[in-house]
């Protein structure tokens, strides 16, 4: 019904002749809350009357009281307290003849000033590069179309440029692909306009070495410690878009359970390309994540900008050995415990760490003794009782 009437609008201002009235004042803006006036008037030579008129707001008819006889050929309606407009198109006020006939019709376009963006935020992944995005203003576009348009230039000195890629990062973003300047304050803002006038941003001034992204770490690979089964390490390459350039990283990992929604965060993983996860569930599957955050390029002294998180990579830890039923030691005992995984360590150190030396002791001898342990527990258990 909506496209019908659309194209009869269409159809009246390709040709009057083929309908003889005429909608005044034609397509206008309005604020939400006003009142309008407007009147249909058909041609002297007509054999319509005023009388033979009547109107519809987006396909509703408006109640006669509205109404308004002028002279002999015209009729007029007023409509007060205007809503918002339904649509960003415009609402259509028709003019119809007694038989439903489309003699006029007008687009309402009712709305609100633009208001201005907020929360510019800017990364640039390549250095040479930048993508901006922003937060529309409390009403954004919900009854007007609003253009929003971001705009930059050297602090100093220079013109005013326009970026020409949207929607790249966003329904409120804006790429600029090249021909931006290193170790030179940029000015950046962005203009809202539509048919109610212009609201301008904030200016925003950074220097691109100082908003630095990243890809997500690349190669993540989780993977199982022997046969501990409470670790896993997980290994990743850093990501290649900066490796010519001169700056630092640090990285985070985040982990959690299969059946769970709730991450947690390793922070001090430092600048090293690879973690060790301990103090986890036994025959559990993980999902673990990284990203990186690039800082100090070229000696900026900004904190940097995280990069997305890498897919999630599932590995599970082994199962637990020990024979169900076997009581945990209680609080009291834990010391005892200690001393004695300790004695056990230093005497397997005697047995087997003649080989190694004082200058190859690492916590790989510590994960043996661990495995050659979890191994001994393991045979004791698969240990059927004593027949007599």
């Amino acid at each position: 019904m909506m496209r019908v009437l659309l194209l009869g609008l269409a159809l009246l201002r390709v040709d009057s002749l083929m309908y003889p009235a005429a909608i005044s004042p034609q397509d206008p803006t309005l604020l939400i809350g006003s009142t309008l006036t407007a009147s249909c008037s058909v041609g002297a030579d007509s054999s319509l009357r005023a009388e033979d008129l009547y109107w519809t707001l987006n396909g509703r008819r408006l109640p006669a009281d509205t109404y308004e006889v002028l002279g002999t050929t015209a009729l007029s309606v007023t409509i007060s307290n205007l809503n918002g407009s339904q649509q960003q198109s415009g609402d259509n006020l028709v003019c119809h003849s007694k038989d439903g006939g489309i003699l006029a019709g007008s687009c309402l376009y009712v709305g609100l000033p633009p208001e201005k963006p907020t929360n510019i935020s800017c990364w640039s992944k390549n250095m040479k590069d930048l993508t901006c995005k922003w937060a529309p203003g409390t009403e954004g576009e919900t009854y007007l179309h609003t253009n929003y348009t971001l705009k930059y230039k050297l602090r100093w000195y220079g013109r005013d440029n326009t970026c020409q890629q949207y929607h790249t990062a966003g329904p409120y973003s804006c790429h600029i692909p090249k021909d931006l300047a290193l170790f030179t304050p940029y000015e950046i803002w962005v203009e809202a306009s539509n048919r109610l006038g212009v609201a301008v941003s904030e200016v925003v001034m950074l220097d691109i070495v100082d908003v630095v992204t990243t890809d997500p770490p690349s190669n993540v690979h989780v993977s199982r410690v022997g046969d501990l089964e409470d670790q896993l390490s997980v290994r990743w390459s850093a990501p290649p878009a900066l490796k010519d350039f001169l700056f630092q990283a640090k990285y985070q990992i985040q982990y959690r359970v299969e059946d769970s929604s709730e991450w947690k965060v390793v922070d001090n993983v430092g600048n090293q390309t690879s973690c060790r996860l301990a103090g986890l569930r036994p025959g559990t599957v993980y999902f673990v994540q990284v990203r990186c955050n690039p800082f100090g390029i070229y000696g900026s002294k900004k904190a940097g900008i995280w990069s997305d998180w890498s897919n999630p990579t599932a590995a599970s830890t082994p199962r637990n050995g020990r024979t169900t039923g076997v009581c945990e030691p209680k609080n009291g005992e834990h010391n005892n415990t200690l001393r004695r995984e300790l004695k056990q360590f230093f005497g397997w150190m005697r047995k087997h760490g003649s080989s190694y030396g004082c200058a190859n002791l690492s916590i790989k001898m510590y994960d043996q003794w661990r495995v050659s342990l979890q191994k001994s527990h393991k045979t004791r258990n698969q240990v059927g009782p004593i027949r007599r």
